[in-house]
């Protein structure tokens, strides 16, 4: 393999029924900031039916280019035409690097474009950068030079591994959403816009969708939220989550919590935060009798104000805390909601 051969980032910009998932305009973002260090450009890779449309948005996300696959049998993600698709776009162009969301489609096709294309795929990631590998220079090893660091939790959480695909093209990745972030719109910006069909060919692996059904959830998505009032086992009960929601409801927030509550049944799996529930990265983060483990700090570290409340002053959730407040729950949770409403009142 001519490794010179490949140049340039690339990103799959996943879309469903025609509208761009967040993950797609996150790595169009993260993708810019890695081809700014290799001197070079970002391309959103575009696969569906009818989607040229969503060009100028990955445009002014900060897309340099977009390579749009565009045909009837992309309309509903299927794993055999669109492994098809990335796959042939990858054999044409040769990027250097093919960035893909950690999302359920970016898991199932993330693997299989990989195993078609003979690299390697390090799946999962929380961090990407460029720099040198191996990392520490290791006698009688050359150290490669401008390689894809990619970082990502390993043993359940308990340790962060930093991986390298040295020897082989593109160097791929999928990537946790929430963690990267969305470059700022810039209105009016232009990318140069391509269109490519490896034609597509059914057969025994197309399968045939008889029939879509979504499900209407009620559960408000955390990720979006600006202010998050998160509870831990520490909280004690179901019932007693509702001195959380009284506290999320003063302020303007959305509840969540950690895998604890939902492993107890007492919050749904969609409102968990953590290695195994949803990245997320609010403005402010209230951690209400939550430990601190490191597989949760893993999905809210990046909070912009971090607020502890827990009874046990060495908590691991006190080290990355702004604000740590140590103290029965019960009784500071309440009198915070009633400072809150008195102050809100006022104005």
């Amino acid at each position: 393999m001519n490794l010179e051969e490949y140049k340039g980032v690339f990103v799959f910009a996943q879309q469903v029924d025609n509208e761009l998932s967040g993950i797609a305009l996150e790595l169009v973002g993260k993708g810019k900031e890695l081809a700014k260090d290799l001197d070079t450009e970002v391309t959103a890779v575009l696969i569906g039916s009818g989607v040229e449309g969503l060009c100028t948005e990955l445009a002014e996300y900060g897309a340099d280019r977009i390579i749009v696959v565009d045909d009837p049998e992309l309309k509903e993600y299927r794993t055999e035409p669109y492994a098809h698709a990335l796959a042939e776009v990858i054999k044409k162009y040769k990027p250097e690097i093919m960035l893909v969301g950690a999302t359920a489609i970016g898991r199932d096709l993330g693997p299989r474009v990989s195993a078609r294309i003979h690299t390697g795929l390090t799946a999962d990631c929380t961090k990407l950068e460029i720099g040198d590998f191996p990392i520490n220079p290791i006698p009688g090893r050359e150290q490669k030079h401008n390689q894809l660091l990619m970082t990502r939790p390993a043993f359940g959480g308990n340790t962060i591994a930093t991986i390298a695909c040295p020897e082989f093209r593109p160097q791929m990745a999928t990537v946790r959403p929430g963690v990267m972030q969305k470059a700022p719109r810039v209105e009016g910006a232009q990318a140069v816009v391509e269109k490519f069909n490896p034609g597509f060919t059914p057969d025994h692996k197309y399968v045939e969708i008889l029939e879509i059904v979504k499900a209407v959830s009620d559960v408000e998505d955390i990720m979006d939220a600006k202010i998050l009032v998160s509870g831990g086992r520490g909280v004690g009960s179901a019932e007693n989550f509702k001195l959380l929601e009284d506290l999320a409801d003063a302020i303007g927030g959305t509840v969540s919590c950690s895998r604890a509550v939902v492993d107890s049944g007492w919050k749904p799996k969609d409102l968990q935060v953590g290695q195994t529930g949803k990245t997320v990265r609010p403005q402010v983060y209230f951690a209400i009798g939550i430990s601190g483990a490191i597989q949760h700090l893993a999905g809210m570290e990046e909070s912009d104000i971090i607020i502890a409340i827990n009874k046990d002053e060495t908590a691991p959730i006190f080290d990355v805390a702004d604000y740590g407040v140590v103290g029965d729950l019960n009784k500071i949770v309440p009198a915070l909601t009633e400072k809150i409403r008195e102050a809100r009142a006022a104005k």
